[in-house]
């Protein structure tokens, strides 16, 4: 089997750093560009440096260069660069792995959009344990569907920028359509002073940040007498490179289309 060539967007931040380490551990996949920003400190300097040894494979900060050289763009970068990025990913033809998170509206737009050309797998989080949690959510709310209360507690390290997290949101939105709510007219975001009592059909978030937890989400069934919890705790981001690699396997020689990891997972 040929190998599925990959490019690295944010080769030297924390995921994309992960990202390497597992590429260079996966038979299945091989790197065929790393690139960052062109202002990065990091350009010019052999990739697998990151992971312990060497690649032969430079830095880059051209990302359609990189694109080009590639079957799969995998993406965990900020908002503003994955669309960039994307764009070239459309006009070349490349399949796309987006695990960023905190787009907007219309960046979901973009992305959707995009999928109209190009084979995507954009979810808010890569790892299959996580995505295992979105299913026992999605059960569990059915049953819980009277006389609990909801709320998802998420912790990140102090250097995420996004809050709550792209997983958290989807925890809320899995749990909504169970309950068929719309979670932009329930969700509430934090609270302060006198509230009143609780909304029994709210979904509450509460969103932590300090540290370097790497993300830790729970989601709260708060009933009389009772509560059940249902938890994902991240020890690394490696279950994220992972299951990103477990995408890029999905898109081979797959057609246009917008896919997340229940498609890959085989959930649906």
């Amino acid at each position: 089997m040929t190998p599925i060539r990959v490019a690295i967007a944010g080769a030297s931040g924390r995921m994309g750093r992960m990202l390497l380490e597992a590429v260079f551990k996966d038979e299945d996949i091989a790197l065929a560009a790393a690139f960052d920003r062109p202002d990065s400190p990091a350009i010019g300097r052999d990739a697998g440096e990151f992971a312990g040894a060497a690649s032969g494979i430079a830095i880059g900060g051209d990302a359609g260069e990189a694109i080009a050289a590639a079957d799969c763009l995998i993406d965990f970068t900020r908002p503003e660069g994955t669309l960039a990025h994307l764009a070239h990913a459309v006009r070349l033809g490349r399949a796309v792995v987006i695990g960023t998170t905190g787009f907007d509206a219309a960046g979901k737009a973009a992305i959707a959009e995009a999928a109209r050309h190009v084979p995507i797998v954009f979810a808010p989080n890569m790892a299959v344990g996580v995505n295992a949690v979105f299913r026992l959510l999605e059960v569990a709310a059915r049953i819980l569907d009277e006389g609990y209360d909801v709320e998802v507690i998420e912790t990140h390290h102090r250097l995420k920028v996004d809050a709550p997290s792209g997983t958290a949101l989807r925890m809320g939105e899995v749990v909504a359509q169970a309950l068929g709510r719309d979670l932009a007219e329930c969700a509430v975001y934090g609270r302060e002073g006198v509230t009143g009592e609780r909304d029994g059909r709210s979904i509450g978030f509460s969103a932590i940040r300090g540290g370097d937890v790497v993300g830790d989400h729970t989601v709260l069934f708060a009933g009389i007498g009772e509560r059940i919890e249902i938890t994902h705790k991240s020890g690394s981001r490696m279950p994220y490179a992972l299951g990103s690699l477990r995408a890029a396997r999905f898109l081979a020689g797959r057609g246009a289309g917008l896919f997340d990891m229940q498609d890959v997972l085989g959930l649906r």
